[in-house]
């Protein structure tokens, strides 16, 4: 399967945020529960999607991408949750947020074109 290379590079430019934020919160902020859960699900977006590329089957490859989905979903419920509790700023999580919400997008129509596509194959 096929995964969209501006996807792959989305997801490894958030990673890198993603662990750029982590070192910030325990070096400046002395967050390491909190921060710990960030870098596992955050960086796991894009670690997911990849091994999509080389999936055995289209189901396969759904599963991938919607595991990739559900990590999103919790690295922005952990992102909402530093925010509200002032270890990170405003800007850093409007920026963050916003990386993340293009992502989820692009997430979202892969696998509905690819449902799709699924379902209309013979």
């Amino acid at each position: 399967m096929v995964v969209n290379n501006v996807l792959s590079e989305k997801t490894l430019a958030f990673a890198i945020r993603i662990v750029n934020g982590y070192k910030y919160l325990i070096e400046n902020k002395k967050e390491f529960v909190m921060s710990k859960q960030l870098l596992r699900c955050g960086t796991s977006i894009g670690a997911n999607s990849n091994e999509a590329i080389y999936a055995q089957s289209k189901a396969d490859f759904i599963s991938k991408l919607s595991i990739s989905l559900k990590e999103a979903s919790e690295t922005s419920y952990w992102l909402t949750l530093l925010h509200r509790t002032s270890y990170i700023e405003d800007n850093m999580y409007t920026s963050m947020k916003k990386d993340l919400d293009e992502i989820i997008r692009i997430i979202v129509k892969t696998l509905k074109t690819t449902r799709k596509n699924e379902n209309n194959e013979v």
